[in-house]
């Protein structure tokens, strides 16, 4: 069996992830560098990701430049119908013999990116981070909950008063909290 070696690089920007219509990233700069083995029947894919992608800011919502750097593995093999068989493996048809890579890229970077991300301590927008500490509460077992003492704690204005009135009947499951 005899291996053939061949190495692409790709520049995805704003403009690729606008094409590839995914939601959760949709502008950034990333620098892609895939390397091709070619064996008989099998193609194995590495990928190195280096740039930076926009996504919104957990916090206060205004779009956040993520550092990426990452590196992704696939093996794209021949059969007669198409399949995943794993994570990492694909089988495309015969017939067909050509894969698009461009989702499969997108998808890669997507993974690479964490569930929360949140602006540095002092850089989330200020009116935004001033109502969101303005309406949220803290209990104390919540230990992944905003934390309103964190450098990019701000001064509460009443520009947005909200007069607040409790419904009586919700007094009696006060208790109910306390106790468990």
């Amino acid at each position: 069996m005899q291996a053939d070696s061949e190495e692409k690089n790709y520049l995805l920007d704003s403009q690729y992830f606008t094409n590839i219509g995914g939601e959760e990233v949709q502008k950034g700069k990333i620098n892609a560098s895939v390397q091709i083995v070619k064996k008989t029947g099998v193609f194995d894919f590495s990928f190195k990701f280096e740039g930076h992608v926009v996504v919104p800011c957990d916090r206060c919502l205004d779009d956040m430049d993520y550092p990426l750097e990452t590196t992704a593995h696939l093996i794209v093999k021949f059969g007669k119908d198409y399949s995943e068989e794993s994570d990492e493996i694909i089988v495309i048809p015969e017939s067909e013999g050509v894969i698009n890579l461009a989702w499969f890229l997108y998808e890669f970077i997507v993974l690479a990116i964490p569930i929360k991300h949140v602006h540095t301590p002092g850089k989330c927008n200020k009116q935004m981070s001033a109502k969101l500490k303005k309406h949220t509460t803290k209990s104390d077992n919540d230990d992944d909950s905003f934390d309103m003492d964190a450098p990019d704690d701000i001064v509460v204005t009443d520009e947005d008063p909200i007069e607040e009135t409790i419904d009586p009947r919700w007094d009696a499951l006060k208790g109910l909290k306390e106790e468990l």
